[in-house]
């Protein structure tokens, strides 16, 4: 049964209708009483972000941690120009948003905020539906939340403000979504794999972010094959507690495990768009087959072309070549069976002591790897310090491993933390960023993450730089004094703005701050001092 409603009520009800529970964002003008209508209305909860971008940025890690659609609202004009970079990572990253963004009066085209928003979200990569009228409210939106799952990005829903305060008949719309897996591999080209699969000594299994719903079906046919097992970054978790889980592929791995991919003959590549980092530009698969599987087309050959491609579902197609092994009883490679897992995992060791007033960044990542808690959500920043990271920092698993890495930015790493914080409510969030990263974007919503007191531990690799870039100026004999900074205490600064901090410069200092981790309160940040020549390079 409709019921006659104001515009905002109804874009506000239909957005609860969806199963939206949380809404990030910054009000303005064309959202605000949208905004008080979800939360007063329809019972919803309202996060407010310090900066438009960051609600983005909140959304995206909370819907891939929760697993559901994220939303936030803003504005329009800047408000939404403001959210450029955190669109792009997020279509990149392919996480199902729905952006409710205010736009300018359509009779108005002089006002001070106007801008074609369609054109700024298609230049992310996000999807854009407009709003068409008071009447198809329901309709609009609906489409919206369709569309942004089965196309795997945000979409801008475009809100004009001069419908806000028009009446509507409500009614609610909410669309059947298709979630069946991908099509099953068939025909010439899955013989043709399975015969390279057959024929291959050496087999290895690479999974990806696409194939993070397939893991008992890649552990299956990787027993059945004896291949060890890998994955991507995006991946990193996923075969977490298996015995022949080598971790990262490519540029990350260890020094063990890259030798042991160079050996390889047949890569059996899942859910991976195969990228120059995962590939090291290509060397680590020179002179194999490489079989490449992937439910969208558009995955497939953009880093490499492989000898075959199966558009298709990861899991059912490890079930199928699993079938077909087993029907033409296949043998065994055995590849494992000559595996010393200990040292195909095993990082190189801390490098000489820094100097004094500074901690070894090796080092201290050696110790937060034991003393941080296990359950923890493990969110990571972009920049230099990230790569030694990535590889001596586990998460327990894929959805639990947040990496804002999808447009090379730095500065989005505290914001997607307090999102997954509040994907992951009873669990506490690993942050690590950079001092750059922190100054760009963690200073802005710090305090965000005070005020939902979140139970978030933020680890600020602080070399006084721009260090990708100092190192370059290193490596060429140049001055770099342009890239170094003399920054505030970032510890002082989380003091400041309500959380707890604490600088450390020595051993005995990263103890300390260690040990005051099991007696916080809300966030608390550890600044971890770092001589700029001494950090290691990144691994790319």
């Amino acid at each position: 049964m409709s019921q006659t409603l104001y515009v905002y009520q109804s874009l506000a009800r239909a957005t609860r209708e969806h199963g939206v529970e949380t809404m990030f964002g910054l009000m303005g003008d064309a959202n605000l009483f949208m905004v008080d209508s979800f939360v007063r209305d329809c019972g919803g909860r309202f996060v407010p972000a310090a900066h438009e971008g960051s609600s983005v940025l909140m959304a995206l890690a909370f819907a891939h941690v929760s697993g559901r659609v994220g939303v936030a609202t803003v504005t329009h004009g800047p408000a939404l120009t403001n959210c450029m970079t955190a669109l792009t990572e997020a279509a990149r990253a392919h996480i199902p948003l729905v952006i409710l963004a205010g736009d300018t009066p359509v009779d108005n085209p002089r006002h001070l905020q106007s801008i074609d928003q369609r054109e700024l979200a298609k230049a992310t990569g996000a999807g854009f539906e407009q709003l068409r009228s008071p009447a198809t409210v329901g309709k609009d939106v609906a489409r919206a939340f369709y569309r942004a799952q089965v196309e795997r990005r945000p979409v801008v829903l475009n809100m004009p403000v001069e419908f806000m305060l028009q009446e509507v008949a409500h009614d609610m719309q909410v669309l059947d979504v298709f979630t069946a897996p991908g099509g099953v591999a068939q025909g010439d080209i899955l013989d043709n794999a399975i015969g390279m699969i057959a024929a291959a000594r050496q087999p290895l299994i690479l999974a990806g972010a696409g194939a993070v719903g397939a893991r008992e079906q890649l552990i299956k046919l990787a027993d059945r094959l004896e291949a060890p097992l890998a994955t991507t970054l995006k991946a990193k978790g996923l075969f977490t507690g298996h015995p022949y889980n080598i971790d990262i592929f490519g540029t990350l791995s260890t020094p063990a495990a890259y030798d042991l991919i160079a050996r390889a003959d047949c890569i059996i590549c899942f859910g991976t768009a195969l990228h120059d980092f995962t590939t090291d530009r290509g060397k680590l698969m020179k002179d194999k087959r490489i079989i490449q599987i992937d439910v969208e087309p558009e995955a497939i050959g953009g880093g490499l072309h492989p000898d075959a491609a199966l558009v298709a579902d990861a899991g059912l197609t490890a079930e199928t070549i699993l079938y077909w092994l087993d029907e033409a009883e296949v043998p065994a490679s055995g590849f494992t069976r000559e595996l010393d897992i200990a040292t195909l995992t095993t990082h190189p060791a801390a490098a000489p002591k820094s100097g004094d007033g500074f901690i070894n960044f090796v080092h201290a990542l050696e110790r937060l790897e034991t003393a941080l808690p296990l359950d923890r959500v493990l969110v990571t920043d972009g920049g230099r310090f990230m790569t030694e990271v990535w590889c001596r920092i586990s998460a327990p698993d894929p959805t639990s491993f947040v990496s804002t890495v999808n447009f090379g930015a730095i500065g989005l790493g505290l914001q997607e933390a307090v999102g997954a914080g509040l994907a992951a409510p009873d669990r506490p969030v690993v942050l690590f960023t950079g001092d750059g990263g922190f100054m760009m974007g963690g200073i802005n919503e710090f305090n965000t993450a005070v005020r939902l007191g979140l139970d978030l531990i933020v680890i600020v690799a602080n070399d006084s730089a721009y260090g990708a870039e100092h190192i370059q100026f290193i490596d060429r004999k140049m001055d770099p004094g342009l890239t170094e900074f003399n920054w505030p205490s970032f510890a002082g600064i989380a003091k400041s703005l309500g959380g707890d901090g604490v600088e450390v410069h020595s051993e005995a200092e990263l103890e300390t701050a260690l040990a005051a981790l099991k007696t916080r309160k809300g966030p608390f940040l550890i600044e971890l001092r770092l001589d700029p020549n001494d950090v290691p390079r990144m691994r790319i």
